[in-house]
Order: C-alpha cells, then sequence, then structure tokens
C-alpha cells in the first residue's frame, strides 16, 4: 500500500490521507485506521474523525512529540489489513416533493424526467456512509445515481429543515439539524439521526449504509411523532 500523506492541522491535530477520491476502498483504509487508534491508542491521542479519505487525529502535544506520533500512524497505516465495510444497513422513509422536498421538480426539470423518475433513481441505490461531518450527524453518501449528479445552487439557503434529504454535485446526504445548504432538497425524513438527548445521540456511522424508501405523506405527522418521541424510525435491515 502507497504510504498515506501526513498533513499538520494547527498544533493539536493532523491529517493522514490515503488518496485523493471518493473511493470505498480509501475509506475503508481510514476506518481500519480509526478502529486500530481506538482499540490501541497511542499516548497523547485525544479522538480520531474519519472523512472520505482521511483521518483527523487530535492529539496532546504536551504529552507526544509530533514526529513520534506521526512515525506511530504510519507504522500503523503500514500494517492495515482493511476490509470491505461491514456497517449496519439503515431503511430510511423519505417523504418526497411538495413542501417536503421543495427542489425535486426543478431537479427533474434539469434532467429532463418526470418527479416520479427521479424518486425512482434516488431510492434506488444502497448508499455508503462515507463520514459524518458539517453538523452533528449531518451524513454524507455515496452512490448517487450519476443520471441525477447537480451542481449546488448558485444562491445557497440560510436554512434547510432539519432531516432533509439533499443533493449537491455528485453527493447525496442525509441533514441532521437545521442549517445553511446550497444542496438541492429533494424531500425529508422525520428519523432524527442527531439527538443528544438519547444514547447514544447519533444514530448513523462512517460505514453504514441507506437505502431511502419513499412514504406516503400522510404519514408524516404520526412517523415524527415517533420519532419526537425516542423511536428511531428508521429500520435497522442488516447488522
Amino acid at each position: 500500500m502507497q504510504e498515506p500523506r501526513i498533513l499538520p492541522c494547527g498544533d493539536t491535530a493532523l491529517s493522514i490521507e490515503f488518496g485523493s477520491s471518493i473511493d470505498a476502498d480509501l475509506n475503508d483504509k481510514v476506518l481500519a485506521l480509526d478502529a486500530s487508534l481506538r482499540a490501541s491508542p497511542p499516548v497523547g491521542l485525544r479522538e480520531t474523525v474519519p472523512t472520505y479519505r482521511s483521518l483527523l487525529v487530535h492529539f496532546d502535544p504536551t504529552l507526544v512529540d509530533y514526529d513520534v506520533l506521526t512515525r506511530a500512524l504510519l507504522d500503523a497505516a503500514k500494517h492495515l489489513h482493511p476490509e470491505a465495510s461491514t456497517g449496519r444497513r439503515w431503511k430510511v422513509p423519505v417523504f418526497y416533493g411538495g413542501s417536503y422536498g421543495m427542489d425535486l421538480e426543478e431537479v427533474s426539470e434539469r434532467h429532463g424526467l418526470s418527479p416520479e423518475a427521479v424518486i425512482s433513481l434516488h431510492c434506488e441505490p444502497i448508499y455508503r456512509i462515507y463520514m459524518i461531518g458539517f453538523m452533528p450527524g449531518f451524513a454524507y453518501l455515496g452512490g448517487l445515481d450519476a443520471r441525477l449528479a447537480t451542481p449546488r445552487r448558485t444562491q445557497p439557503r440560510a436554512h434547510i429543515p432539519s432531516g432533509s434529504i439533499i443533493i449537491g454535485g455528485a453527493q447525496a446526504a442525509v441533514s441532521s439539524i437545521e442549517c445553511p445548504s446550497g444542496w438541492h432538497i429533494l424531500g425529508r425524513t422525520p428519523v432524527r439521526s442527531y439527538a443528544p438527548e438519547r444514547e447514544p445521540a447519533f444514530l448513523f456511522a462512517a460505514g453504514d449504509e441507506i437505502v431511502f424508501d419513499p412514504k406516503d405523506p400522510a404519514l408524516w405527522k404520526e412517523m415524527e411523532q415517533a420519532a419526537l418521541a425516542g423511536e428511531p424510525v428508521a429500520e435497522l435491515v442488516a447488522p
């Protein structure tokens, strides 16, 4: 395996990069290193944050020398045995179009497709969660059908609702809390991927998979109330 690249991130963090693309094999290496460091943390390690292609490592510089830590990380990376992700698979209910997905019509027109065709193409893949970031519980997904790839909005919105099901460029995502975004909103889910009062607070994890399940708008209120009551609403269909 080609030696990863180490990049300093201030004086208390560094990034160890395995490549420069959105690729499942690269992400498997990231997750394998993350698991290895969690199982046997080096002195001074504070926290690790997996991303698409790199692992952000927070450390205490009063406890470990930067050069010592980088050598330990590179050594750990040499001895990885990454396997294809064995995360959980979630079936996530989605309410498409209308007030739930205000950009569905625009995306449909852009690609010369009917709204029903866009929904079908969006629901077909098994998406991989490459990383959680930007906002607590915000899930970045790989696997969007290339026919739905859509440049981000020229005018971002200051606020999009929690649980928005969005696409931007070649990526898809499930938003967690109300936030600004330039991505296109196809629908919304009542699933609360982040709930600080819940244990665990985060429902999804990097390496998990998601399939989208379109629902009748008449079911929104019932499912939203269940989610607010603490039910996951998303169905765990594989371990």
